[in-house]
């Protein structure tokens, strides 16, 4: 395995088919080091600035649209003016808060309201058994009580 840096950017770029140019694996690696997450061209370009990357708003969203043509980003377009590029490129749907402009995968919330949903069921099934299980024990209880009770007095059958 090398140990040269930017491989995994560099091997990531050249399997999607794009030639690995300084622009694109600066960009890349800001983008693929870490979690999924979503950005705008905007966004990605001030994270480029803030890391003394030296590159123009222009090649950032002409970037974006080569990584998004190439499978390694997927475009989810909000409105007619904007625009986020997703590095999760599963199939999967979003949240857009529109008060704060943060895009959020759905499968995150799906999970956590399920997860809910399956404790407020099971604990509603649990309060509905109650009941029957102690019914059933008692019913198996009673059964061994005259089970010993019949052996102690010598009974081998009971007629009803």
């Amino acid at each position: 395995m090398e140990n040269r840096p930017y491989s995994q950017v560099i091997d990531r770029l050249r399997n999607a088919g794009l030639r690995p140019t300084r622009q694109r694996i600066a960009l890349a690696k800001l983008l693929f080091d870490g979690c999924d997450r979503h950005v705008t061209a905007e966004s990605l370009h001030g994270e480029a600035l803030e890391n003394t990357i030296r590159v123009s708003l222009a090649t950032v969203y002409n970037t974006l649209h080569q990584f998004t043509d190439a499978g390694l980003l997927r475009e989810i377009v909000v409105d007619s003016h904007r625009c986020y590029f997703d590095t999760n490129v599963d199939d999967h749907h979003h949240f857009f808060h529109e008060e704060s402009g943060r895009l959020e995968d759905i499968l995150q919330q799906v999970a956590q309201v399920y997860e809910r949903e399956t404790q407020t069921t099971i604990k509603r099934a649990l309060a509905l058994l109650e009941p029957v299980l102690i019914l059933v024990l008692g019913v198996v209880i009673a059964g061994v009580i005259i089970s010993i009770l019949m052996a102690i007095l010598g009974i081998n059958e009971l007629v009803f």
